[in-house]
């Protein structure tokens, strides 16, 4: 077999995903690019997709990809002469609640703010459009005219023409055996033919990218890297002929968990029903391939019952088909794309939560211009890879939490809703005191984090929806705490990364904007940068010696942050290591912290001792600790770093002297409503890495008269050629609209 013998980059994996990684990076001119398949292209879970082309997504940026997608595949067969079999049907979405056509309603308003073809329907109007609809207990619904379906095959097959067409070499009946390294970086891949272990090679290569789909967990582990995903069952049938059946939008019905296809006079029934059932545990065999798995009717069968109600001429239609096969979800619904932390030029499209086929278009696109610029076409830290935590690899967890995930794609997609499965994998060493306190926990990259603080000894459980929830006089009350009194929230979670070494002043002026040629003790408000003056971390970072550094990044970014450190440190003397887990973090926030602190300390908290933006060795009750004078609620406060052995302790301490100053406990929530009076920002919500930092308001932490850094001449030249957009903060008139993210100011 001949293969050659470099490669610019090899991808491993021939479903769609993989397929059209190839035909963007072929069409960016990377004509040395090679796809291997172990077996035969689509032969995973491509070829059993249903094939559903649905253009909104949660996000502004993850609409742009579907919308790519869905006009790629309008033009590939043109292009390449294979057919996609993409039609624009259109998809109805119906609502059986009021909270769910409250989701709709925000769905279409997003919809039409990003210039997506959205219409709301009445039930009426719904049974107009699809006539086969049972309407007595539908709310309302939304359509979306050019939403569609395509042949998910063939729409690989005409990727994969289309990059060998732009010189780019596709070949079946390979198998990547491992990947090459050196000094942590790729250099090559090991293959051998499929069934021949006597016909091997290796391809000389600085970048492979894993688009080994229900595979690539496992595949990733080879090499050291963190891929959490885990396969599912996933169930359809497909009805014989129905006379006068029509041409019919995709039909979706979330409160039932079903969706319908009409495709040449039948109708294809499938769900995401609430509790799925995990498939692979122990890996998943080598030699499948165009396989499915073992039908379970009796699983399957509430979703049937429930759809003869809602469409009833399927209870005349006899079943032609019933499917079972496996699908990749991942803990948090949302697919991988981009570099893994863990290994340079190591890339990865894979984990697309059943949605592969509308995703692998726009994820290819961006996954190329990602390789060949260095930065991705806009933000997409929504399915950067980089979020997921190396715990998350582990198969008790990913087995249980999966079978949520699944069904969580129709479930309702309240603010601040939490998982219920595979809880409580990380939790700060005052969990219990917490707990005890009254805390109502969330989850945060597997953190078990209090958002509000209910009444001690009591029950009390969290509730979600579009209106204000019973909670929400507690986050008041704690909110107030802080604004008139104070407050002590556990901040333990807080991602922290400790530089250190002989050059690590210099590596910190490469890294952040702003001057960290600082004297220790010093606390730095600054950003990393990218190339475009983009904001890759909002972050703190305090100078806790000559020759070494901590940077407090959010829980969810640290290992993002961690990676941008090491890949920016080139030959100077340093190294970053994560030490999260290292210290506890408790916050002492309001107007009486000082008071408070003053009576467990007898360190001087004044003003004149410990000014803002300075940290200090404190003695505290029996223990040591450093107290950081930062606020991120706006108020007098401080941020205490501890031992994790000693952290119990503090807390009983402050607790116990805080009855005479009125302390409150407080959480998350509160804590995110405090922060947005005062217009500070988070990342991930209002800025990411498009968001160039003077167009953020941010101008302030970046020193352009300082040596050379990341981003410095995107900042010089915005600086010179004045702002085109700016973040702005808005406050309502009216207190009665609740606004949580994405809804467009009109």
């Amino acid at each position: 077999m001949e293969l050659p013998k470099k490669a610019r980059a090899v991808i491993v994996g021939g479903g769609v995903s993989g397929c059209s990684v190839a035909y963007h990076l072929a069409k960016l001119g990377w004509s040395d690019v090679v796809l291997l398949e172990r077996k035969q292209l689509t032969c995973g879970t491509t070829w059993h997709a249903a094939g559903l082309i649905g253009q909104l997504r949660p996000s502004q940026n993850l609409t742009k990809l579907a919308r790519y997608s869905a006009d790629l595949y309008t033009r590939l067969e043109e292009e390449t002469g294979v057919a996609t079999g993409m039609r624009q049907t259109g998809s109805i979405t119906v609502a059986l609640t009021d909270a769910r056509m409250e989701e709709l309603r925000r769905q279409a308003a997003l919809a039409r703010a990003l210039d997506v073809a959205a219409e709301e329907l009445s039930p009426a109007e719904c049974l107009e459009r699809y006539p086969h609809l049972e309407t007595k207990d539908v709310v309302g619904g939304v359509y979306l005219p050019l939403d569609g379906q395509c042949d998910p095959a063939n729409t690989a097959m005409a990727l994969a023409k289309g990059a060998r067409m732009n010189g780019a070499l596709v070949r079946e009946g390979v198998k990547v055996t491992g990947v090459e390294t050196d000094g942590g970086h790729v250099t090559g891949v090991h293959w051998e033919q499929d069934g021949a272990t006597d016909v091997r090679g290796t391809i000389a290569t600085d970048i492979v990218i894993n688009c080994a789909g229900m595979w690539a967990r496992d595949f990733a582990a080879q090499s050291g890297v963190s891929l959490p995903l885990h396969a599912c069952e996933h169930f359809y049938i497909v009805t014989e002929g129905i006379d006068n059946l029509g041409r019919l939008p995709v039909l979706r019905v979330p409160d039932e968990c079903a969706y319908y296809k009409e495709d040449a006079g039948k109708l294809l029934l499938g769900a995401f029903e609430p509790k799925a059932k995990p498939w692979g545990m122990g890996g998943i065999a080598e030699n499948f391939c165009f396989d499915q798995l073992p039908e379970d009717f009796e699983h399957f069968e509430p979703i049937l019952e429930q759809a003869v109600s809602r469409v009833p001429l399927l209870a005349d239609a006899g079943i032609h088909t019933f499917f079972n096969g496996p699908e990749s979800f991942t803990p948090d619904d949302r697919h991988y794309l981009g570099p893994a932390p863990e290994l340079g030029g190591y890339w990865v499209a894979a984990g697309y939560n059943s949605i592969g086929i509308v995703s692998s278009g726009g994820a290819g696109f961006a996954l190329a211009h990602w390789l060949d610029r260095g930065l991705p076409p806009f933000d997409l830290w929504d399915v950067d890879v980089r979020r997921a935590q190396p715990f998350q690899k582990n198969r008790r967890y990913l087995h249980d939490r999966v079978s949520e995930t699944l069904g969580l794609l129709f479930a309702d997609h309240f603010p601040h809703r939490q998982p219920e499965t595979a809880r409580g994998v990380r939790r700060s060493n005052l969990h219990g005191h917490l707990k005890n306190a009254g805390a109502v926990f969330g989850e945060t990259a597997g953190w078990e984090r209090a958002e509000w603080f209910g009444t001690p000894g009591a029950n009390n459980q969290d509730s979600w929806g579009w209106n204000r929830q019973p909670w929400f006089d507690a986050r008041a009350r704690e909110h107030e705490a802080i604004r008139t009194g104070v407050g002590l929230y556990d901040m333990s979670s807080f991602g922290k990364i400790r530089i250190e070494g002989p050059d690590v002043v210099q590596l910190m002026n490469r890294v952040c904007g702003n001057q960290m040629e600082v004297a220790p003790g010093r606390i730095v408000y600054t950003q990393m940068l990218n190339a475009d003056g983009g904001i890759e971390a909002d972050i703190t970072v305090t100078r806790l010696s000559e020759t070494a550094y901590l940077m407090v990044t959010p829980a969810a970014t640290v290992h993002r942050d961690l990676a941008w450190v090491k890949r920016h440190t080139g030959d100077l003397r340093a190294v970053a290591m994560d030490v999260t887990s290292g210290e506890a973090v408790l916050c002492v926030m309001g107007p009486n912290a000082r008071n408070l602190l003053q009576a467990v300390s007898p360190n001087d908290f004044s003003n004149a001792h410990h000014p803002f933006g300075m940290m200090r060795e404190i003695e505290i009750g029996y223990g040591i600790g450093r107290a950081h004078r930062v606020s991120y609620v706006g108020e007098l406060g401080w941020e205490l770093y501890l031992p994790t052995d000693q952290a119990a302790h503090v807390y009983e301490t402050i607790v116990e002297a805080g009855a005479d100053h009125g302390l409150a406990h407080v959480g998350l929530r509160a804590m995110d409503t405090c922060r947005v009076e005062k217009a500070f920002r988070h990342f991930g919500h209002d800025i990411t890495g498009e968001d160039h930092v003077l167009e953020a308001g941010l101008g302030f932490a970046v020193k352009t008269d300082k040596p050379d850094f990341v981003g410095r001449d995107a900042v010089l030249r915005v600086k010179e050629q004045g702002l085109s957009n700016r973040l702005v903060q808005f406050m309502l008139r009216d207190p009665e609209p609740l606004l949580y993210h994405n809804e467009p100011i009109i």
